[in-house]
């Protein structure tokens, strides 16, 4: 599984773009960077898009994604995965006919450039991987894990080949996603605020680096990698420091543009 992380940070910020994370160049969770950071024809492989909640810095990529694939005329589905919530606030408030053109619909409502399709909580969805332009026999399992935000959200549990991916998507203290990040290969887990600022973090449901510590140990056996994201840039220094004297060697935070493989 490979991992590309387009954007990873709490604001934007020159340097610094809203969450995106690309599997194996057909997968994203969440959509706040696609078309500022990827080509053509890397936009052209996304087949899907798993979005945690609906708030601006996660969706925001979606609008420019379906207008550049209508307007090169391709004959190109991605399909939008979230919660009920989600697809709600989607359909009523972004791709409305009014902020931005309903690509549900265009250019046919037969033959349209995005669609939807609602997930439940819990409920493991199996999903087919792409090899460029081909459909592979191997495929995903994802399963949203419902988290503590500010409007509705939930992480994903990703899985492949053996290989187990948590992405918590924004949170403040929770429960259930830790049973399904124990043991994982990786970790995506969010860090807004440096600790001086637990107050906003807990008033916002974020996390700070010293209630990140605390989420962790809930965990029967920690994930081999932990990837922190969406810090402020403005405190991302103060944070990478907390995050490091955490002593944890399979910690890191994240900047836009790293490239794992799982």
């Amino acid at each position: 599984m490979k991992l590309r992380v387009l954007g990873s940070a709490g604001a934007e910020f020159p340097d610094f773009r809203p969450p995106a994370f690309l599997i194996d160049d057909s997968l994203l969770l969440d959509a706040g960077t696609i078309s500022a950071v990827l080509t053509e024809e890397e936009q052209w492989q996304i087949r899907s898009i798993f979005i945690t909640h609906a708030h601006l810095d996660h969706i925001r990529g979606i609008p420019a994604l379906a207008d550049n694939i209508i307007i090169k005329s391709l004959r190109h589905l991605v399909t939008v995965y979230g919660t009920e919530p989600v697809i709600d606030a989607l359909r009523t408030h972004l791709l409305n006919g009014t902020i931005w053109p309903d690509f549900t619909a265009l250019p046919t409502p037969d033959e349209p450039v995005l669609r939807y399709d609602i997930i439940t909580p819990g409920r493991p969805l199996t999903l087919g991987c792409y090899d460029h332009v081909r459909r592979c026999s191997d495929g995903y399992v994802l399963t949203a894990v419902e988290v503590n935000h500010t409007v509705p959200a939930v992480g994903y549990c990703v899985e492949k080949n053996g290989v187990r991916l948590v992405y918590t998507g924004d949170t403040g203290p929770t429960d259930a996603i830790w049973q399904a990040a124990s043991g994982a290969d990786a970790l995506i887990v969010e860090v807004s605020f440096p600790n001086s600022m637990a107050s906003m973090a807990t008033l916002t449901r974020h996390l700070c680096c010293s209630q990140l510590e605390q989420e962790l140990a809930k965990m029967a056996v920690l994930p081999t990698r932990i990837l922190i994201t969406h810090p402020k840039p403005q405190y991302y220094a103060q944070i990478r420091e907390e995050v490091d004297a955490l002593g944890l060697g399979q910690m890191e935070l994240l900047r836009d543009g790293n490239v794992y493989d799982f």
